[in-house]
């Protein structure tokens, strides 16, 4: 009980301070609760449209800007490091959203190619003899080989790898980003093989290189690695490894990092990793009802023909391992699959685009009255650059 001093103040006891306390816990323990249930009504309501978002199926969208454009009919279209490149065989422009060019580079080519890593990108005439190495902001060398141009790989500093071929013989350059030689020579096979297709790691030290022999009817491909580093330099001819396999062609090979390669043959793909020595780790089946193949970094995608009518494709998406990670079957008669830069699936023709996400999730279906050339994903996940057949449209899904 409190007693009053002969000051006039009151003393508190023992009962009452601990009653005091007791409410300060209290009031405490009430705000605590509160802060929990409003902080996980919160996250119910974050997490709940979050997944509607990821889930949510659009099939139109606001034009936020637009911009006219002028172009022949043999003009492609492709994105680079988030612009636009429209290249065509007398030249190539680099383009933003808005349709403003940043740069521009004349040629002269038959069959203009492309090659792309990182910041670099490389126009090559296949068949022809010049390369243009350029990145998001300029030209920085350019190439006249004396041999015809069968295929050309960039590294993301710049350095260039060059497939070549004069009569019967095949020969192998390396040039720096300014178009100076680091390396030339003939190239040869196990029992006569002929180089198809190379492939340069990203940092530029590893190469891989296809080849085929056809005897007495049998045909046998090999694929050697070649390491330019410390390590290929205790090997003959930089050589460190040679992978055999019977009764296959391999058309196609990419380093998908400085350390993992795939390789894209007609009846698997064999996906191949080592800081070195690069060994195989994993195979994917494919067979005669493969349609086609696309891949980037992360994953590897495979369309495969359906004997049901009405969705006549099947989808399989890989992880960089080899791991099925997605199936899907869709009926869209398409001429483009690809991965977005966000890894989305884009499947298109003419006028219809199909968008997946990578989980299988149907996105964005959408008939355009325009040709489409090329979808580019935003910084935001509903944005998107369309490059129509006249315009180019900034838009947001809606």
């Amino acid at each position: 009980m409190a007693e009053k001093n002969k000051s006039g103040f009151h003393t508190v006891g023992d009962t009452d301070m601990e009653e005091y306390n007791r409410k300060i816990k209290e009031h405490r323990r009430k705000v605590l609760r509160r802060i929990v249930i409003v902080t996980a009504v919160i996250l119910l309501v974050l997490t709940g449209l979050g997944l509607y978002m990821a889930l949510r199926h659009y099939e139109n969208y606001d034009i936020m800007s637009t911009a006219e454009r002028s172009d022949t009919d043999a003009t492609h279209f492709t994105e680079f490091q988030g612009n636009i490149l429209k290249y065509s065989n007398d030249g190539a422009f680099y383009l933003d959203a808005a349709n403003e060019l940043i740069w521009n580079q004349t040629y002269e080519m038959s069959s203009p190619k492309l090659d792309t890593c990182g910041n670099y990108l490389s126009i090559y005439d296949k068949g022809g003899t010049k390369i243009y190495i350029l990145t998001p902001t300029k030209l920085v060398g350019s190439i006249e080989t004396t041999m015809q141009i069968q295929q050309v790989c960039v590294a993301e500093q710049g350095t260039v790898a060059v497939l070549m071929k004069k009569d019967k013989a095949a020969y192998l350059a390396l040039y720096d980003r300014e178009g100076n030689s680091l390396a030339e020579g003939e190239i040869h096979g196990q029992n006569g093989g002929y180089p198809i297709a190379i492939a340069l790691s990203n940092d530029a030290v590893k190469l891989a290189v296809s080849m085929i022999n056809i005897n007495e009817g049998s045909v046998k491909s090999t694929i050697a690695f070649y390491n330019y580093g410390t390590v290929g330099q205790n090997e003959i001819d930089h050589c460190v490894g040679v992978n055999n396999y019977d009764d296959m062609v391999i058309p196609e090979m990419e380093f998908t990092s400085n350390d993992r390669m795939v390789a894209f043959g007609d009846t698997k793909a064999v996906i191949f990793e080592g800081a070195q020595k690069p060994q195989a780790i994993a195979e994917i089946p494919m067979d005669e009802k493969t349609k086609s193949i696309f891949y980037n970094e992360h994953y590897i995608g495979i369309v495969t023909g359906n004997e049901d009518e009405a969705v006549t494709n099947h989808l399989a998406v890989y992880d960089e391992n080899g791991k099925l990670v997605m199936e899907k079957d869709f009926g869209l008669d398409y001429s483009s699959i690809e991965f977005l830069t966000n890894n989305e699936i884009c499947i298109r023709n003419a006028n219809v685009c199909d968008i997946y996400t990578v989980h299988g999730v149907y996105k964005f279906h959408h008939e355009f009255e325009e040709e489409l050339f090329e979808i580019i994903p935003g910084k935001l996940k509903l944005n998107y650059t369309l490059v129509l057949k006249d315009t180019t449209q900034r838009i947001r899904l809606k």
